[in-house]
């Protein structure tokens, strides 16, 4: 699923009241700390797909040679992948993400000044984070 125009806030139930860094886990990245540092360190120069798959390159340790890349990327997209509105940075970090309308994503911490304004933006699309519990 693909974005434009939106603003995804914080979950409801999430348990954080200011935004948190995720942390490494065991000397591994989980896939929402390499989410983080994509999405912060180039705001605004991914969409949903192409966060997932380099997310995915990250994660697995994988450097495919061009050639390779159309491959997995049909075969990464041959199912359905879930929306940032499920991510443990919307859900458990306290981040909220805005798509621009061209569904590029960047991230802004719940307490920032920025969260406050897209949250207020009627002119944008807005959904909650999914839930942790029911």
């Amino acid at each position: 699923m693909s974005y434009s125009n939106t603003f995804i806030h914080v979950s409801a139930d999430c348990p954080v009241d200011h935004s948190e860094i995720p942390k490494e886990k065991n000397g591994k990245k989980p896939v929402h700390l390499i989410q983080y540092e994509l999405l912060t360190k180039n705001p605004y120069k991914y969409d949903h797909e192409h966060l997932i798959f380099e997310v995915y390159l990250r994660h697995k340790g994988l450097q495919p040679a061009k050639d390779e890349q159309k491959e997995l990327w049909e075969q990464l997209f041959s199912k359905g992948h879930p929306c940032l509105r499920a991510s443990a940075l919307i859900k458990r970090y306290g981040f909220g993400a805005h798509y621009n309308e061209e569904g590029k994503i960047a991230l802004y911490p719940m307490e920032s000044k920025a969260y406050k304004e897209f949250a207020a933006d009627a002119s944008l699309s807005h959904y909650a984070g999914m839930k942790t519990k029911r």
